[in-house]
This record gives structure tokens, C-alpha cells and sequence, in this order.
């Protein structure tokens, strides 16, 4: 095997959890042809974060080394909704809103995958062949699938077990997936471990229309920030790629110590050797360390600038505890309550029940005092601090 590919291999083993099969991607590599690598996406929300990241910077590599990424937008499978992970069914997605999330997606997609070269990316829909496939083709389809092969995917039997509806159109999503790669005839597919099941019928499907099956590449998953569940923006516990440098920076700081050396491995680029000697420095020094981590990730999404300025900005205002000079003005109008500040300050960004939460956790405070009536009212000048990141300076109009 050719050098280029052995440190692809490598670099990929920092990540990945396990490749079905390892022996089939070296052939592939070694064939010298461009590989295709399917990236298919349901655009139910346009918010991606660290942890897809991971896929597309393993991407980001294989386009660097001359292979083209296969963007499929889910436009139609969307409207039927994915059931990984789902204990209820997910309620459908109009074309509408499908085609809203669509523009952004793309946006979040380009911080880390090339679109300027023709030849390494191309962006598919498979609303082109799903809504031309006639009744027979897709009787055909599902003529080489068995029952008994679908319920055997974990969410359903989870389902089963709890005495839960599975729809119909939930058991033959799988099959739309597979579909997808047998028309796209891609080489390669990465994806978080939830969706295995799911690009394994792709695998199934190439084989029986005679095309080489596609090599499933699955990926490590960590927790968010909060140490528990895998990162969401539902739950809140995410780092986004949207988000600006210094949010970047200081949800980073937030997460327990024990997930220092992991996130080091996954999220950055840093090498394993140093990540070594960082371990051993962990348990007496953890808060250089996070910075170091916080760093790092601020770095690969920004540059080497923008990081070392949001450290000396942490560093500044979380060791002497000093109101930012650069702080944000929140024009607000007369007879505002807190949190009516804070919801105009997220915009969107967090639901209501997120914010309500912060209250509730003590996590918001009104010129440096603790406040947790959501109802408290909002003078000209007052300085609002949620959570350890946050700061705004309220103007009124």
C-alpha cells in the first residue's frame, strides 16, 4: 500500500469504530480510480455540530486526496423521517420546510468540505429517482427484503419490546437508505455507528444488482457537554459549527474533566503523542488542559489567531471574574422581565423550556446577583449573565 493511503488509514483509526470491511476499502484505495463517498444528509434541521464534523473532516481528507464526495440531500426520505434512535414516530416534514433547511444545510456543510472543485463534490437529491420509481420497481425492491431482516434493527425491537406502534412507512425507510447507494453506485460511506443497519441494506442492495458493495465506515460518538447523552441541540449539550469562536471556546471549557483526553482524540488534530503526555496532566492540572482542548477545536473551525485571542478573552474575564469590555448591547423595550431578555437574546437558539431551565438552574444573574424569577424586571444598564459564557448589557428603548 502507497504512503498517502497508509496515513489515510491511520488518521482514520483515531475515529473510527469499525469498517465493514477493512480489506475491501485497501483494495479500493489501491485501485488508483476515484472513489465516490456517499454523504447522505435528511434535512430536518439545519444544525450540525462537532460530532458530525468528524465524518466530514474524514471526508475532507479523501477529497484533498482526489476522491469525490457524493452530497445526498435526503429531500424526499426527509418527508418520511428517520426512526433512528426514536421511541415515537416523527411527525412529517413539509416540502416547504424541507427546502428552507436545504440552503442552510449546504452552508454548514462548506466549513469543512471543498466546494470549489467540480470534480470532488457533487450534490444529489433522491427525490430524483423516489419520485419516478413506478409500483412494480418498487414491489421488486421490497420482494428482497424479509420481515423478520427489518425488525431485527434495534429501534424496532426496542419498540416491539415497549408494547410500540411502528408505522409502515418507518419500516421501509432502511430500505430508501440501502436504495440510495445502489443508484448512486458509491464506494464508501461514513457514518455515526446509529446508522449501520441502515447503509449494510446499501451494501445488500449493490450485491444483488451486481455492483461492487459499497464499504461502511462507522465512527466514534462521544457525549456532549453535559457528560452524559451524545451531543443534540434538543438537550442543548452540543458545540455547534455555526457557533462563534468564543461560544466554541467557552462550551468547551464547560465539559467534565474526564472527557478531556477523549475529546482531544476525536475533535482535534493534535497527535497522539502529545495526547499522551496531556494524560498524565489531567488529574493535576485540568483547567490547562480544557483551555489546551478549547484551543485546539477553536483553531481547526477559525485559525491560530482567533484562538489565542479567545483564550487570553477567557482567561481575562473567568480568572478575574471582570464584566467583558466588548459586551454585547441588547436594545429591549420598556417593562422587560428577564426572561423575555433572554429569549430575545438566543433567538431561536434555545427553546423556551431551555431558558426557563437556565433560570431553574441557577444560572442566570442580574448585575452579579443569582436570579431565578423568570418574571424579574430589566432596568437601562443592567448586565445579564447566563451560564459561564454569556454576557449582555441591556439597553432600553
Amino acid at each position: 500500500m502507497n504512503t498517502k493511503n497508509k496515513r489515510l488509514l491511520k488518521n482514520f483509526a483515531r475515529t473510527t469504530d469499525k469498517i465493514f470491511s477493512l480489506d475491501e476499502l485497501k483494495h479500493k484505495l489501491e485501485s488508483g480510480k476515484q472513489l465516490k463517498i456517499k454523504y447522505g444528509v435528511d434535512v430536518t434541521a439545519p444544525t450540525l455540530h462537532i460530532g458530525h464534523a468528524v465524518n466530514l473532516w474524514m471526508m475532507r481528507e479523501m477529497q484533498d486526496m482526489g476522491h469525490k464526495i457524493q452530497f445526498l440531500i435526503g429531500d424526499f426520505t426527509t418527508q418520511i423521517g428517520d426512526p433512528t434512535g426514536k421511541s415515537k414516530t416523527r411527525p412529517m416534514i413539509s416540502k416547504v420546510e424541507i427546502e428552507n433547511n436545504i440552503e442552510a444545510f449546504i452552508n454548514s456543510v462548506k466549513v469543512v468540505l471543498r466546494f470549489d472543485d467540480p470534480n470532488l463534490i457533487e450534490i444529489r437529491r433522491n427525490s430524483e429517482w423516489f419520485e419516478k420509481i413506478n409500483t412494480s420497481e418498487f414491489l421488486k425492491l421490497l420482494s428482497m427484503v424479509t420481515h423478520s431482516k427489518l425488525i431485527s434493527r434495534d429501534m424496532f425491537k426496542k419498540r416491539i419490546d415497549n408494547n410500540q406502534e411502528i408505522y409502515m412507512h418507518e419500516m421501509l425507510y432502511p430500505i430508501l437508505q440501502g436504495y440510495d447507494s445502489r443508484i448512486l453506485e458509491s464506494d464508501l460511506t461514513i457514518v455515526g455507528s446509529d446508522q449501520l443497519f441502515n447503509e449494510m441494506l446499501g451494501r445488500f442492495y449493490q450485491e444483488k444488482f451486481g455492483q461492487e458493495p459499497q464499504v461502511v465506515i462507522t465512527t466514534k460518538i462521544t457525549p456532549g457537554i453535559d457528560g452524559k447523552e451524545k451531543q443534540s441541540k434538543s438537550i442543548g449539550n452540543y458545540i455547534g459549527l455555526a457557533h462563534s469562536a468564543r461560544d466554541k471556546f467557552g462550551r468547551v471549557m464547560s465539559i467534565p474533566d474526564n472527557l478531556i483526553i477523549e475529546y482531544l482524540e476525536i475533535y482535534t488534530k493534535v497527535s497522539m503523542k502529545k495526547i499522551d503526555e496531556i494524560r498524565k496532566e489531567v488529574k493535576n492540572n485540568p483547567m490547562n488542559c480544557k483551555k489546551f482542548l478549547a484551543e485546539q477545536i477553536v483553531e481547526r473551525y477559525h485559525s491560530v489567531d482567533v484562538a489565542i485571542e479567545e483564550k487570553k478573552w477567557f482567561e481575562k474575564i473567568f480568572s478575574s471574574r471582570n464584566v467583558p469590555k466588548d459586551i454585547k448591547i441588547l436594545e429591549l423595550p420598556k417593562l422587560t422581565t428577564a426572561i423575555d431578555s433572554a429569549i430575545t437574546f438566543f433567538k431561536g437558539d434555545k427553546t423556551n423550556s431551555e431558558i426557563r431551565r437556565l433560570f431553574q438552574q441557577n444560572a442566570v444573574s442580574q448585575n452579579g446577583k443569582k436570579i431565578t424569577d423568570i418574571k424579574t424586571k430589566i432596568s437601562d444598564g443592567d448586565v445579564i449573565k447566563i451560564g459561564k459564557r454569556v454576557w449582555f448589557r441591556i439597553k432600553l428603548k
